[in-house]
């Protein structure tokens, strides 16, 4: 799993960095909020371990936007601040779980252990294509850790589509995949939803294949 550590002590960043790899993770470690925003911009985290007391309230800025612009990493928190309160806004915020300071390094790597057992569990749930993730049971979908905003025919022909990625589906069994048999379907619905797909994935990611069907690229 690859972390991301935002830690402002050097002290406590080396001994996470050295429990981390030590467990076998990939771990980046930067001190500040820009600096945290350009590597969750240009990389892509499974897990952030976030210092919630980063000056000026940094931490749970950086976690807000993060979760806003459709981050879908897990977060553990590192805090001092034991108050109720504190933990409610982190929690509401997005957070998967915290510690509070000074903790065991040990408790943290089977904090993180935990979440991966989490992470197996609903990737036995998703697909995934070409920076495309498609979770069936939260009906979710984003593009590059960016949630996509689907309507539900939208969500089903990225569903039909990305369940057998290396394969033309015709338009009938698209159709099959899209309505119930009791539905109207209009003669050029497919077409259409198709076009509002292309918009949101990208036009350059979905195939036609004349006198049959589409495919992913």
């Amino acid at each position: 799993m690859r972390l991301l550590l935002v830690e402002d002590d050097g002290v406590l960043a080396g001994a996470v960095l050295e429990t981390m790899r030590c467990a076998g993770h990939a771990i980046d470690w930067v001190r500040e909020r820009c600096e945290a925003e350009l590597s969750l911009r240009d990389g892509t985290y499974d897990l952030l371990v976030l210092d919630l007391g980063l000056p000026g309230d940094a931490g749970l800025d950086l976690l807000n936007q993060y979760r806003r612009r459709g981050g879908r990493a897990f977060v553990i928190i590192l805090t001092a601040r034991d108050a109720v309160q504190s933990r409610i806004r982190a929690l509401d915020a997005g957070v998967d779980d915290y510690l509070i300071k000074p903790f065991d390094l040990e408790e943290l790597a089977a904090r993180v252990r935990a979440l991966m057992r989490r992470r197996t569990s609903q990737a036995a749930q998703a697909y995934a294509h070409d920076g495309l993730v498609l979770n069936r049971v939260s009906h979710e979908a984003s593009l590059h850790d960016v949630a996509l905003d689907l309507v539900p025919r939208e969500f089903s022909l990225l569903r039909a589509l990305i369940e057998e990625p290396h394969r033309v589906l015709t338009h009938r069994e698209l159709l099959g995949k899209m309505y119930g048999p009791d539905d109207a379907i209009d003669s050029n619905a497919l077409e259409v939803h198709v076009h509002r797909l292309r918009q949101k994935i990208g036009a350059e990611r979905i195939v036609t294949v004349r006198g049959i069907g589409y495919g992913l690229r």
